[in-house]
Parts: C-alpha cells; structure tokens; sequence
C-alpha cells in the first residue's frame, strides 16, 4: 500500500509542477512571475480584500504574500491602505492600471488553460473535480504532522 501512495502522491507533484511550468511561461509572456499572476487574478473583479483574504485565496504563503504585493505596488498594479476596521491589516486592491492588466492578461491565460484541456469531456472535468475534492478532504481532515 506505501509503494502505491508513493506513486499517485509522486504523479500528483508531477502534474502540479508541469502545470506551473507551463502557466508560467504564459505568465512570464505578460510580464508577470506566476505568484504575481496568482495576486492580480484574485483581486481582478473585486474591490479589494485584506492579506488575509488573499492569503486564504491564493496559493502564495504568508511570508511571500507580502513582497509580492510590494513589487505589484513598485509597478503601479497594487494598492494598499489601512484596514479601517483593523488598523494592524491591509487592504489591497488593484489599481486602474492592475484592472487593465487584468482585463488583458486574464482572458489570455484562460483561453490558453481551455486549450491544453481542449480533450476533457464535462465527464472527464466531473471526475476530476470529484477525486480532487475527495482529496483535499482528506488532507484538510487529516491530522497535522
């Protein structure tokens, strides 16, 4: 049984890498790294959310999320601003020019996402959804190390 979890957890990480690898050469095309991508995509169509929010929203760490966001504001595609109700919190949103990378950017990397998965029925997308979802239930029940 060890040498069969070994294996799929192996196939996993390999589909997880191959995936970043290949969105983020897309990502990289638009001039954005993939954590970068993962911030602006987030907050693309929102007013705004807090660090922890996004946190929570993307797949970026806490000790990352925060030098990423402070290189989005060096280039002009972030804000941020006290949180009014906790003054020790951020707010951040995207700025005029974060909402116009977005509107580019996102639909491209969508369409490119279609594209590599241009072979999946809504059957295959079904399965998928529901192994994965089983999945993260069983992590997120499972008890921490």
């Amino acid at each position: 049984m060890g040498e069969r979890y070994l294996k799929s957890i192996r196939l996993l990480a390999e589909c997880m890498q191959g995936f970043e690898r290949w969105s983020g050469d897309h990502v990289r095309q638009c001039g954005l790294t993939h954590a970068q991508f993962d911030i602006i995509a987030t907050l693309g169509n929102t007013a705004g959310m807090s660090y922890k929010e996004l946190g929570e929203r993307t797949l970026i760490t806490k000790g990352t999320l925060t030098g990423v966001i402070e290189r989005l504001e060096q280039k002009g595609l972030v804000e941020r601003e006290r949180n009014a109700d906790d003054k020790r919190s951020f707010f951040v949103r995207l700025t005029p020019a974060g909402e116009q990378l977005f509107a580019e950017v996102f639909p491209i990397i969508v369409a490119k996402g279609v594209e590599l998965f241009s072979d999946y029925s809504d059957a295959d997308y079904e399965a998928l959804e529901r192994t994965l979802a089983g999945l993260k239930a069983t992590i997120s029940a499972g008890s921490p190390l």
